[in-house]
């Protein structure tokens, strides 16, 4: 979509530097350059407020990346592209069942209810969880690392989703200042919300999270 419409050597996109590499990829292989972007906290979508700071005669285009079942801000970026003559894109999520969302939902609402020690999501009506993503409070990552271990080890099912912004690996490497992609970076932690777990694994997630919730302070 880049290529055809035109942007190649030259151009700026900008894109959000939380996330896997394919997109920062795409623009390269388009002949433009990446330009990362911070994101929203609550969201973990491409923050609308900076992408306009980023903004300059060489941008071309945005790419706004739907996470975890949220919904970037397409209407800002949309009035931000008519104001500035910019494509905009979007790159979703594999859309799940209505049945299978409607589940989720229930799930997340079960273990936000009841979850202590760490920051749940944010609940909005529109989420559809695709993944159940929480922060762990502390001193960074390795306090989050080491609460994923401990719950690996009661048997609880956890992922880091985003181990490494794009603007840190060796092929993307730039000096910019992204605190909220960084402490997401550190933070996050997806925890199992799959449709099909049963009432008993929901509330093993709940007794082994919170379990730990006492050895995770912030430092001062």
């Amino acid at each position: 979509m880049l290529q055809a419409a035109g942007v190649g050597a030259g151009d700026e996109v900008i894109v959000p530097a939380y996330g896997n590499p394919e997109v920062a990829e795409a623009v390269v292989h388009a002949g433009a350059a990446p330009v990362f972007a911070d994101i929203d906290a609550d969201t973990y979508c491409i923050d609308p407020a900076h992408v306009t700071d980023l903004v300059n005669t060489r941008t071309a285009a945005v790419i706004a990346v739907h996470r975890f079942g949220h919904r970037a801000d397409i209407a800002r970026l949309h009035d931000l592209g008519n104001r500035h003559g910019l494509l905009v894109l979007e790159q979703g999520e594999s859309e799940k069942p209505y049945a299978e969302v409607a589940q989720r939902r229930a799930h997340a609402a079960y273990l936000s209810a009841r979850l202590n020690g760490v920051r749940t999501p944010d609940g909005h009506e529109a989420h559809t969880y695709q993944q159940y993503v929480v922060r762990v409070p502390g001193n960074g990552r390795p306090d989050r690392d080491a609460f994923a271990r401990v719950l690996r080890g009661k048997g609880v099912e956890c992922s880091v989703p985003v181990k490494t912004p794009v603007h840190r690996l060796p092929a993307f490497r730039r000096d910019v200042v992204l605190p909220e992609t960084e402490r997401a970076a550190d933070e996050t932690l997806a925890l199992p919300v799959d449709g099909t777990m049963s009432r008993k694994q929901l509330q093993r997630v709940v007794s082994a999270c919170n379990a730990l919730g006492g050895l995770l302070q912030p430092a001062f």
